[in-house]
């Protein structure tokens, strides 16, 4: 591989980001051709049943494509589902070489596109940035390997721990750079979840609100066995595209449920586990439904119980050079916790970086005996 290789599938991952939250239930991929140093076309996937990656980047290169490279994150697909197959129109464009980063996770595709493009004399070079692109569709592959969407848990806490002072009080405890990047994170995930408790506490709006106006709403999904959920709450009176869903179990009362369905609210339920909404129940029908990444974003006892059920994928959390102290201030964890160092969550693949007076702290969590195509490493 060459510098200009590398350069070019940057591009190509760039283009790729900008489908995030957008493209669910398939990956978000991006695609470059080049024919003599020059770009001549490129592409991005920017919705589910739209075109994909390489069809817009060959309708842009046109004629130009004939004996070009394609530069692409994800293996082409070599089916028919909504839109035909990829490597069909690579192989009548005329490229002669495609740069592919990854394979495609799917254990029943995986390799087949690649295959069919070097019958028909094309070159094929696969790995390059290999780690930035599993990194990109991790919660792609997930979906398409294990049928579960991915779990992003996010936290902001002070220095010694702590999400609120021994009052309760919690805005804010990081700066307007952290918050900016936690309203990345939303639009770039499928549905966002917390639980009664924070609903209670901050009737949060739960949208997604970027400088100009940007941000796409994800679904929201509010954890509430009881069915506690005030009808003047601003998450289900909010005028958005995004739909509330809000889960609940059979001991919830009827006569909730029934006002909660008249004003519109879907409500979801659940088999309970402890009393709680069970989590493996939940993500099985979020992920029949398409959505193919959740973000946490509850208290201590919600990220408590997805942690407790082993459904937590990935952590995010923002640290500010403050410090709360108090015994009874709450940290990012509640219920009973470990009772040995030993028995401690572990965390992998740690990267740390600045975020204005804030640092930001990205892991993911070891989960012991598993070895998934989704997994960094």
């Amino acid at each position: 591989m060459e510098a200009t290789d590398v350069q070019f599938m940057r591009r190509a991952l760039e283009l790729a980001a900008r489908g995030l939250g957008r493209t669910s239930p398939n990956p978000a991929v991006g695609a470059v051709i080049v024919r003599d140093g020059r770009v001549v076309g490129e592409g991005y996937h920017q919705r589910a049943g739209t075109p994909h990656a390489e069809i817009h980047a060959l309708r842009a290169a046109a004629e130009a494509a004939r004996g070009g490279t394609l530069y692409v994150t994800l293996e082409p697909c070599c089916h028919f589902g909504r839109t035909p197959p990829c490597t069909e129109a690579i192989i009548a464009a005329g490229i002669n070489r495609v740069v592919a980063a990854m394979p495609d996770p799917n254990p029943g595709v995986a390799g087949k596109g690649f295959d069919i493009l070097r019958q028909a004399g094309i070159k094929v070079e696969i790995g390059l940035l290999a780690e930035e692109a599993r990194r990109l569709n991790e919660a792609f592959a997930k979906f398409i390997s294990r049928g579960l969407p991915w779990v992003t848990l996010k936290m902001a806490l002070t220095l010694d721990g702590k999400i609120a002072t021994r009052t309760g009080a919690s805005r804010w405890i990081t700066g307007p750079t952290s918050r900016t990047r936690v309203h990345e994170l939303r639009d770039k995930h499928d549905a966002i979840l917390v639980g009664i408790g924070t609903v209670l506490k901050d009737d949060p709006l739960l949208t997604t609100r970027l400088p100009g106006g940007r941000g796409r709403d994800a679904v929201r999904i509010i954890l509430d066995s009881r069915l506690r959920l005030p009808l003047t709450a601003r998450v289900i009176n909010l005028d958005s595209v995004a739909p509330t869903v809000v889960a609940t179990t059979e001991a919830a009362p009827a006569s909730a449920r029934q006002q909660l369905l008249d004003r519109g609210v879907e409500v979801l339920t659940l088999p309970a586990e402890a009393g709680r909404v069970a989590w493996q129940p939940l993500l099985a029908e979020l992920a029949r439904r398409n959505i193919t990444s959740v973000l946490v974003e509850g208290g201590a006892e919600v990220n408590a119980s997805a942690l407790a059920a082993g459904v937590v994928d990935k952590i995010i959390a923002f640290i500010a050079p403050k410090i709360f102290g108090g015994t009874v201030a709450p940290g990012p964890v509640g219920g009973q916790g470990v009772t040995l160092p030993g028995e401690a969550w572990q965390l992998d693949n740690l990267t740390v970086e600045p975020c204005g007076e804030d640092v930001m702290l990205s892991a993911y969590l070891r989960k012991e005996g598993e070895s998934h195509v989704y997994r960094p490493g």
